[in-house]
């Protein structure tokens, strides 16, 4: 078992002003995800979606390769990292998740899918690309309590709602792995090229997938909304997504690229209140607050500060 350990690890990436900006950006790209799915969802099986989603990401991000002299791998040595990384960080966790969204609310995969920092600090523990440290777990817990206290989910455990459940902790387990993946495989790559080459990757799998289990030329042809659903989830929550996604994972690290999972459901809100016109309740704000609180804790420089100044 690994230990918790109070002491800052060498090896652990600290996370600067710029990487939380993105962090929150990507917050906000990401917390469109289950929206965008669950409109799509009531035309298009869940490995169609996922085809349609990674296939058009693929083909936006083609024209920012040339511009940018990017040249595709070469081989199937060159293409392996990329490969491995569209099955566990795309393929596996996208096809659970939405499955997961065909038995539970998006509101509710949306919290559960906020277990990503536990899993991926605790891989990247027992594989030594991070030690464990004290405050690394504090702030996980604390982080996983203010998403409670955020939605405010009553769990009634029905047989319907433990599938559900179970496919979003297997989805959450699969990005903890790709955390540590990219870390170790994808480190000092454009991130512009990761990417793409990743979802290229994923849509030659999901296209097997789709063919076989789907058959989606025999389905009727999606309404407007539905094709407005796809292109924002490829665009936005999934090209635009990626893209800042491995700009903070080469700049900070696994574990700090993944608290964004727990911002996610506050991006959320903060979209229904301000495009919606949905109302904040006292809980949500609460909820927020000890989300913030929890992030601080993870950084850590708030007790470095203390620290210099003699407070703590």
């Amino acid at each position: 078992m690994t230990q918790v350990r109070t002491e800052t690890s060498q090896i652990e990436l600290q996370i600067d002003a710029r990487d939380w900006a993105r962090l929150v950006f990507l917050s906000m790209l990401w917390g469109g995800t289950f929206f965008f799915t669950g409109v799509a969802l009531k035309e298009l099986p869940p490995l169609t979606l996922i085809f349609l989603r990674v296939t058009i990401a693929s083909l936006i991000l083609l024209p920012l390769l040339w511009s940018n002299g990017i040249r595709f791998p070469k081989g199937i040595a060159g293409w392996q990292p990329y490969a491995v990384m569209a099955l566990i960080n795309n393929v596996i966790p996208f096809s659970l998740l939405v499955m997961a969204q065909t038995y539970l609310p998006s509101g509710t995969t949306s919290v559960l899918n906020a277990t990503t920092p536990v899993f991926t600090v605790l891989v990247a523990a027992a594989f030594g690309a991070e030690k464990l440290i004290f405050r690394r777990v504090a702030g996980v817990v604390l982080g996983l309590l203010g998403v409670a206290v955020l939605k405010g989910y009553d769990v009634d455990i029905t047989s319907r709602q433990s599938i559900g459940i179970a496919l979003c902790l297997g989805a959450t387990l699969c990005f903890g792995f790709s955390a540590l993946w990219a870390t170790r495989k994808l480190a000092g790559r454009a991130p512009i090229g990761t990417a793409a080459f990743q979802l290229i990757s994923a849509s030659v799998m999901m296209c097997v997938l789709a063919s076989v289990i789907d058959r989606p030329w025999q389905l009727q042809m999606p309404g407007l909304m539905t094709w407005l659903a796809i292109l924002g989830l490829a665009s936005l929550s999934t090209a635009l997504a990626f893209i800042i996604f491995f700009q903070i994972v080469v700049r900070s690290g696994a574990s700090n690229v993944m608290l964004v999972t727990l911002l996610v459901p506050v991006s959320a809100i903060l979209l229904g209140y301000f495009f919606l016109d949905e109302r904040i309740e006292v809980r949500e704000i609460v909820g927020a607050l000890i989300i913030g609180s929890a992030l601080l804790v993870m950084d850590g420089r708030v007790f470095r500060l203390l620290r210099r100044s003699g407070v703590a």
